[in-house]
């Protein structure tokens, strides 16, 4: 019979720009600190961000990561790579199973699991190419001054593209949006709503993307298409499952609900980054892991004033 794991004081799950800023957080707190990663951060995608403060010129996604995990560990916390597929417990000692079926305990746990973005049907060598190429974009907060005056297509439907369009339009006069199928999605309002700042609607379904000169062409119902740069307005899958087996409560859009602390409805179970809903954005979720590690760090000394 094995031996019950190690209690650890804090388990985080994932190990982006979240999970990495809470782990720093809770190592300095002198916490026992386990991070679990599965490796699927978005922010390991982005090639270059230049609106994370601190950087002029930039920084990839990866050199990011490194840099924070290089600081967790620096101050003890342990990097696992692992995937956790169910949690279980209560405050004061949840348990995790990894896939493999090893288990880890921790007197609290922060969930910084993320969402994945849909991506258009595109293979995943041209999808690595065109997201190093600046071709293919996620995200028009983070880069739109990127696309200043630049031909861009927004794939997607219904009040998702309008908004994404809408915004992007700020940037350029030359936006398009092309539906994913033959089907645009759009009422009349919000076709009057593009027409009225001059975007384009074009019906998909948006196949066969290839890399042509400087930009990403496809075809469309309307014919081949080409763009600087393209924006899937697709949506995401958002990784609460490991909340909602513990019983956590949701939004409508399956993000895990907080309070103003990151406390989510299970007692020692926090949330923090882009699986919590919000801006989307680095440096938000790395605000949203210093509260959460930080009440955690409270919560856990409350809790037990022996270990303050």
């Amino acid at each position: 019979m094995n031996a019950p794991a190690e209690l650890a004081d804090c388990l985080v799950v994932g190990g982006g720009p979240a999970g990495l800023a809470a782990a720093i957080y809770t190592a300095r707190f002198r916490l026992n600190t386990i991070v679990v990663d599965s490796g699927a951060s978005r922010a390991a995608l982005i090639p270059c961000t230049r609106n994370h403060a601190g950087f002029p010129g930039g920084i990839s996604g990866a050199e990011l990561l490194d840099r924070m995990r290089a600081q967790a560990i620096e101050f003890d916390a342990q990097v696992r790579r692992a995937r956790v597929m169910a949690i279980a417990g209560r405050a004061g000692d949840f348990t995790a199973r990894l896939e493999g079926g090893e288990a880890l305990r921790a007197r609290a746990v922060i969930l910084a699991t993320g969402v994945s973005n849909h991506r258009p049907e595109i293979d995943e060598a041209l999808h690595t190419l065109a997201l190093e190429r600046g071709l293919l974009r996620y995200c028009p907060v983070c880069d739109g001054f990127e696309v200043t005056d630049r031909k861009v297509g927004v794939i997607g439907q219904g009040a998702r593209a309008v908004k994404e369009a809408t915004f992007l339009r700020a940037y350029t006069d030359r936006v398009t949006v092309i539906a994913p199928t033959a089907d645009l999605g759009l009422d009349a309002a919000q076709r009057s709503a593009l027409a009225a700042i001059g975007v384009t609607a074009v019906a998909g379904p948006a196949t066969d993307f290839r890399v042509e000169g400087a930009g990403l062409g496809f075809q469309t119902a309307a014919g081949r298409m080409t763009f600087d740069s393209i924006y899937p307005a697709l949506g995401s899958t958002v990784h609460s499952d490991l909340a909602a087996g513990l019983g956590a409560d949701l939004t409508q859009d399956q993000c895990i609900k907080v309070d103003s602390h990151q406390r989510t409805s299970v007692p020692g179970l926090y949330a923090a980054g882009d699986v919590v809903i919000g801006l989307d954005q680095i440096s938000h979720a790395m605000g949203e892991a210093g509260v959460a590690a930080t009440t955690l760090r409270n919560d856990l000394a409350a809790a037990a004033p022996q270990l303050r």
